[in-house]
């Protein structure tokens, strides 16, 4: 039963005043507006769960994680039904998100039970080398602190509430404060149910977990600038990430924030592939470009492909292949705005000519296709932005020689896609080293959209991509953005952190 309170350190919490939830079906509900002070109460909370819940042991933190995907399951029904509602996803969409979400906690009890993540080393000691003898050095990872997570808009569950920010942070031992969504306020709420109950099933700290409801910007302020939060996760737009980031540097204790902007995704496809099967290819990136409304931010925005005999049919097969995709309904009014705008700006640029048009208004997002030369690609800096939504624009380029030039002026892209055949090998291994220096992922003969939870991704990369490339927000190693490396030295084996052993 949705209560339309947050959750603060295990207490169920009113506002002093509501919001209304925009629903894309169904009924608008009431919920308690966030403010400053419900942030302090939750980051307090989290401080004090941390001493208890850090030195957990892995298994009990491995059972917690266990227990939250079991808590989560057992909702399943309402949560699909009230996800549905808020953000106009299908259902199975819904179930299969879901079922993202409780594996990702799965994965990292699991992970953490292996304890590799610690990344324990020892050097013993020489007491009798010269001219100094020499300590004995242990060292291992330990968490953080209590740590921010902003829920995303375009994944209601694997990306926000309980979504891998959390999974990992819980796993690595640290307590988290969650900002909510306001686009999917009810779903966060169950979530949140979930959490709490297996909280005191595990007989956790309360505090090890909150979720704070909507809200003005102040409250996404004071969250990262509170002096014992001590690293930001973040999902959603360049704008609101880069102010929040900002915020976190200028802090008298400046923290890491972990944010991942978007993306436009480029694929570029070589000659010999889009000869033997260009049509297959365009068929492929308007499905993948139109998957949930191209509100992915890894959906490929931009193909580019050299200009001959082919690129012509390659770009009459995509636009045939888009044009038989209806309107679908996007996840917020304001998502769709935007979408609408960026689409005006697109079809605005010099040399951007219209390949396939529709109507779209309201909350709803029909496809666009658009083409523009290598030439002018280059000269206009805007075009290398990302448009949420369905839209398309193919990049003809010149010859070889312009396919690299763009390659070189990108933007730093969570992805990168070559669509090969053999014969394209030399000048894929031309482009290669060029586009690992742009993406955190480069893929072959496929397309983006779809993010394997496994030990290998990497779901991040060069800024604007992300505010930091070193890191990921999927996948097993996403953990070590919550972890510190400690050194001990000369520390009395009786004093030894139970993992240090």
């Amino acid at each position: 039963m949705l209560i339309g309170k947050h959750l603060i350190a295990g207490n169920w919490v009113a506002g002093d005043t509501p919001f209304m939830s925009s629903p894309a079906t169904g009924e608008a509900l009431a919920f308690a507006v966030g403010t400053p002070a419900h942030v302090d109460a939750a980051v307090q909370g989290a401080e004090a769960a941390y001493p208890s819940y850090s030195a957990l042991s892995r298994e009990a933190r491995a059972a917690f994680l266990d227990k939250i995907a079991e808590e989560i399951d057992a909702r399943g029904p309402e949560i699909t039904a009230i996800g549905t509602s808020e953000t106009g996803l299908p259902a199975a969409r819904l179930e299969g998100e879901r079922g993202r979400t409780t594996g990702q906690l799965r994965l990292f009890a699991n992970h953490i039970r292996k304890g590799e993540y610690l990344d324990r080393r020892f050097d013993a000691a020489q007491p009798d080398r010269a001219p100094a003898p020499r300590p004995e050095i242990r060292m291992m990872q330990v968490p953080v602190g209590p740590v921010a997570v902003f829920g995303a808009s375009n994944f209601p569950l694997a990306f926000s509430t309980a979504g891998g920010d959390t999974a990992s942070a819980l796993a690595a031992g640290c307590p988290v404060v969650v900002k909510g969504h306001s686009a999917h306020p009810g779903t966060g709420e169950i979530v949140a149910q979930a959490i709490d109950a297996a909280v005191k099933a595990c007989g956790i700290h309360p505090g090890v977990f909150s979720l704070v409801q909507g809200g003005n910007r102040d409250v996404g302020e004071a969250l990262v600038q509170h002096p014992l939060i001590k690293a930001v996760g973040f999902t959603g737009s360049l704008g609101g990430g880069r102010a929040l980031f900002d915020l976190c540097a200028r802090r008298p204790e400046p923290i890491p924030f972990f944010g991942e902007l978007g993306s436009v995704n480029p694929m570029f496809l070589l000659p010999a592939a889009v000869a033997a099967r260009g049509a297959a290819l365009a068929a492929g990136w308007a499905g993948s470009l139109t998957m949930g409304a191209g509100q992915f931010c890894t959906n490929p925005g931009i193909a580019v492909v050299i200009d001959g005999a082919e690129t012509q049919a390659f770009i009459d097969a995509a636009k045939a292949g888009l044009a038989k995709v209806g309107a679908q309904t996007m996840l917020t009014d304001g998502i769709a705005q935007a979408y609408r705008a960026g689409r005006d700006r697109v079809a605005a640029s010099a040399g951007v000519q219209e390949v396939l048009t529709s109507v779209c208004d309201m909350r709803q997002a029909t496809p666009y296709l658009f083409e523009v030369s290598g030439a002018d690609w280059l000269a206009n800096h805007a075009l290398g932005e990302e448009v949420f939504g369905p839209l398309g624009l193919v990049v003809r380029v010149a010859d070889f020689a312009e396919m690299q030039a763009v390659a070189g002026a990108l933007q730093g892209q969570l992805t990168c896609t070559l669509q090969i055949d053999p014969a394209d090998y030399p000048q894929a291994r031309l482009l290669l080293p060029v586009l690992e220096r742009k993406a955190g992922r480069v893929l072959a003969n496929g397309f983006p959209t779809g993010v394997e939870v496994v030990d290998a991704q990497v779901h991040g990369g060069p800024y604007p991509a992300s505010t930091n490339f070193g890191a990921t927000s999927v996948g097993t190693l996403s953990i070590r953005r919550w972890l510190r490396p400690v050194a001990f030295q000369n520390l009395p084996a009786e004093l030894f952190p139970a993992d240090l052993v």
